[in-house]
């Protein structure tokens, strides 16, 4: 049952079309690595068992009619408490939300269940997605699989969690400020945030943000763009939803990387984003991995950035988000509260000096990618931190303001309306993940997903799976 569980999505998906095994064992060797490694984690909090098991039993008897409903039909997949599930408890990590059952699926479930994804059940994150440790007042706190003492990151830490523990071998995250990237980071798993309007995202407050998209996680970048496959493409509920399928991610990606050929692609590395404080251990393996990518034959220059603009960018948009969407909301913990406040004080000003500085960027960034096909840097500026930690308070002797701070790394990139992945690259001497955060040009998304995947091809270190006691 372990084996089974072990296997990569892609992996599943093939032995399910050559009948070589059911949606009904994937399931249940799935379910059974849940029972034996959650308790300890705690990464999937609500548990939709019987109606997993029921749905892939409907799967297979499909297989036997020949009929397939999509690239994920019969493989186990968790929703974050983020999205709504209908009919299935979804907390948002929040005490006053904690019996929440939503009527109607969010358009990523309901694409993911149309695809013939078999729904487990729903993955642990903060209160609304707010900070990058997953820890709640409804559920606790997820725990890193690599050590039981650490962060397992957010806010898709628990989804990053489940992955590192072979419970899926999918699962669906979203990402603001590094909500995909830096779980991944700290688990050894793969996350993708995909260009903005990639996998469209339904709101009734906010239609037009974003810095907050949906987006998949898996471990390897093959599993990623099957994900991918089913996911991407036009939704109207999504005023700026890219009118392009999901087609172009069902190919194999070493096909593509032949018609890439990394030699002379020109790879930019930038060790601190400009000037951000990294951990020296962050640093080492990031560093390795821009050998690796220059051993694989890309031309990998380091450069000089100015981010800096992304910082006020960012803020502002991310607390004018924030009173918007939750500012009525009677009660909520501490960071969401301190958001709304911020959001509550900014001005018109405030906006149009953001937008000017958003747009600069774009346009600054634009000029840097006709000259760079990718940019490579640290997913997060810290290794996996203590559990009962809130959150990083200094990084490399270098004191955090605030509890945003240290995750500059990803939400500069945020701000960038660019692709961005997450990529195991290493450990620290002490076992503990670290990710590489491969950035590319806008709506190049695939051209990300065919980079990750040339580079945990040649380090393989996805593979090494964490050992729970």
């Amino acid at each position: 049952m372990n084996e089974l569980a072990g296997l990569t999505a892609t992996e599943m998906a093939a032995l399910l079309r050559a009948r070589e095994v059911s949606a009904v064992e994937l399931t249940e060797a799935c379910l059974r690595r849940i029972d034996e490694t959650n308790p300890r984690v705690n990464a999937v909090v609500t548990l939709t068992a019987e109606r997993a098991l029921d749905q892939a039993a409907r799967a297979d008897e499909d297989l036997r009619r020949g009929h397939v409903r999509g690239p994920l039909h019969g493989i186990p997949v968790a929703h974050k408490d983020l999205a709504d599930t209908a009919g299935v408890r979804t907390t948002y990590g929040s005490p006053a939300f904690a019996n929440h059952v939503p009527t109607e699926d969010d358009p990523l479930v309901r694409r993911i269940r149309e695809a013939g994804g078999i729904a487990l059940g729903k993955t642990n994150t903060p209160e609304f997605g707010t900070g990058s440790h997953t820890v709640n007042e409804v559920f606790g706190a997820t725990r890193n699989p690599y050590d039981l003492s650490k962060s397992a990151g957010g806010s898709s830490g628990g989804a990053a969690a489940a992955l590192a523990c072979r419970m899926v071998p999918l699962a669906d995250g979203s990402d603001m400020g590094g909500s995909l990237r830096n779980p991944a980071s700290f688990c050894n798993v793969a996350g993708l945030r995909p260009t903005p309007g990639r996998v469209p995202a339904k709101s009734a407050t906010a239609a037009w943000f974003t810095l907050s998209v949906p987006g998949p996680m898996a471990r390897t970048a093959a599993d990623l763009a099957l994900f991918m496959s089913a996911v991407a493409g036009f939704d109207p509920v999504s005023p700026f939803s890219i009118r392009e399928d999901g087609s172009a991610f069902a190919a194999p990606l070493d096909l593509h990387l032949a018609d890439m050929d990394l030699a002379g692609v020109r790879v930019a590395f930038s060790p601190d984003l400009g000037g951000l404080p990294v951990d020296p251990r962050t640093a080492a393996a990031t560093a390795r991995a821009a050998e690796t990518l220059a051993g694989l034959g890309a031309k990998v220059e380091q450069v000089d950035l100015d981010l800096s603009d992304a910082e006020e960018a960012f803020r502002v948009y991310r607390s004018w988000y924030y009173a918007l969407s939750f500012g009525d909301l009677p009660e909520v913990g501490p960071n969401v509260a301190w958001n709304v406040e911020q959001g509550r004080q900014v001005t018109g000003a405030d906006l149009a000096r953001a937008e000017r500085l958003r747009t600069g960027l774009f346009h600054r960034m634009r000029e840097f990618f006709g000259r760079y096909a990718f940019l490579v840097a640290p997913v997060s500026q810290v290794p996996p931190f203590p559990v009962e930690q809130p959150y990083v308070t200094e990084v490399a002797g270098v004191e955090m303001p605030d509890y945003l701070a240290w995750m500059r790394s990803c939400y500069w990139i945020s701000v960038l309306h660019a692709p961005a992945m997450s990529v195991p690259c290493g450990f620290t001497p002490e076992g503990l993940p670290v990710g590489l955060q491969i950035v590319g040009r806008p709506w190049a998304d695939m051209d990300v997903l065919r980079l990750g995947h040339a580079f945990e091809q040649a380090t393989g270190l996805w593979r090494t799976e964490p050992v729970l006691g």
